[in-house]
């Protein structure tokens, strides 16, 4: 087995090793990541399938030395390989969404078209397969004592983690950063669409005790309803919410803080890489004006940890690929604090 104790930290990134340049396997690594190439039902801009891989090989331009978790990167991280299958799957189900979109978008009726019909029932098929798919590889892992994040790929992806967490678990708190709700139901007629994770993750997790969401800034009526009428499942943070605070003399450390102590004590981070200020990411799949800088997010998973709280997994989603590295740069160094948070909240491996 390597040793990652007596890895050089300060050595050039090895690319024949695993995730941030790590010696690591599935054996001797306690944060396993799940590698989810799929983006399926995307509405806008595409790639997201192929960011796994963009920010494997990104990762090793980041330094492992975080002075807030010096040594967290020691407990080993490690990057399952992509399934090429699966992203082939991706690939085909995605073009038959982009004809069924196109579709719906100039008002056919999909009554009339068979082919139509049998696009959706395939499309969402594909969801309920990739969704158990997820489920299988997360409950693997954690029966094997691992802690375990996932890596998208678009936001519909990790509901089968989130899954497989509730049966380990009577009652956690999502923490999830996003431009968006997520709230829509079955959006464009797809039943596991990226715009309807928090939707499916509450309709059929009743161990999911509540959502809070930071960052929002573009959002339905119906999510609005949604939120309102939610007996504070979900709280929702508003973007410019949180802006006009501190326009006003709030400052960003009392917010966070008041949202923090409306979690409970285990928490799942899901972090959408569009809740950032899409300079940082221009090429994710929804992006919106706004957001905050990675800094402020960490200040948050700093002030989290520092509350006392428990995560028990992350997913990052929705990190855009395009000519040069800059959204998979983004997207490695977000990755490495998800990995590290996890890591230090749980001094044992077995959670």
């Amino acid at each position: 087995m390597l040793d990652l104790k007596n890895f050089d930290q300060n050595s050039v990134g090895n690319p024949n090793n695993n995730i941030f340049g790590l010696p690591s396997t599935i054996e001797n690594a306690d944060v396993v990541i799940i590698n989810a190439p799929w983006e399926v039902t995307v509405s806008y801009g595409g790639g997201t399938s192929r960011a796994p891989e963009a920010i494997l090989k990104a990762s090793l331009q980041v330094d492992l030395y975080d002075p807030e978790m010096p040594d967290e990167w020691k407990r080993g991280f490690y990057l399952l390989p992509t399934d090429r299958k699966i992203l082939l799957k991706s690939d085909y189900l995605r073009k038959e969404a982009e004809l069924y979109i196109d579709y719906i978008s100039k008002g056919e009726d999909l009554a009339k078209n068979q082919f139509m019909q049998k696009t959706i029932k395939e499309i969402n098929e594909g969801g309920v397969f990739f969704n158990n798919w997820i489920y299988q590889q997360a409950k693997e892992l954690l029966e094997k004592g691992k802690l375990v994040g996932m890596l998208g790929g678009d936001h519909s992806t990790p509901l089968g983690l989130y899954k497989a967490l509730a049966e380990r678990h009577e009652a956690f708190g999502i923490l999830h950063i996003d431009a968006h709700c997520d709230l829509r139901e079955a959006y464009e007629g797809f039943n596991y669409s990226h715009a309807s994770i928090m939707f499916n993750a509450l309709k059929e997790i009743p161990q999911i005790k509540n959502i809070i969401q930071f960052g929002v800034r573009d959002f339905g009526q119906d999510e609005w309803e949604y939120i309102k009428n939610s007996q504070y499942r979900v709280i929702t943070y508003f973007d410019k919410e949180i802006k006009s605070r501190q326009y006003d003399g709030d400052t960003f450390k009392h917010i966070a803080e008041e949202m923090i102590d409306q979690l409970p004590q285990k928490i799942h981070i899901s972090f959408d890489i569009d809740g950032l200020d899409p300079k940082l990411c221009p090429d994710t799949g929804t992006p919106v004006p706004g957001g905050f800088e990675l800094d402020r997010v960490f200040y948050i998973f700093q002030k989290l940890i520092a509350s006392g709280r428990q995560i028990i997994g992350f997913d990052l989603v929705e990190v855009g690929i395009a000519e040069t590295d800059w959204n998979a740069n983004v997207g490695a160094r977000a990755l490495f604090k998800l990995c590290n948070v996890l890591a230090y909240s749980n001094p044992s491996a077995s959670i």
